[in-house]
């Protein structure tokens, strides 16, 4: 029996979903995207791969557990600095 991928569900502005809907409906299906989970999931791979490069020579990290990272809302700094990007 393969093991399942857990479950989680991304926070999007409500803009943001419409635009994520309309990006899928209009171009998920020469792109290769059923859904809005497969263009999620494929733009965070993107984005991890990015980030191992930049910030791990390349490699894979090691997994952390849920419940590792601190919860809660970003800090103003951390909004600040998403808000940049």
């Amino acid at each position: 029996m393969t093991k399942q991928s857990e479950k989680k569900n991304p926070y999007f502005t409500d803009d943001d979903l419409k635009q994520i809907r309309a990006a899928v409906q209009a171009a998920g299906p020469s792109e290769g995207y059923a859904s809005i989970t497969d263009f999620v999931e494929a733009a965070a791979r993107r984005e991890l791969r990015r980030l191992q490069r930049k910030y791990n020579d390349g490699r894979k990290w090691p997994g952390i557990e849920a419940g590792e990272l601190r919860p809660g809302r970003r800090t103003r700094a951390e909004s600040a600095a998403r808000e940049d990007r």
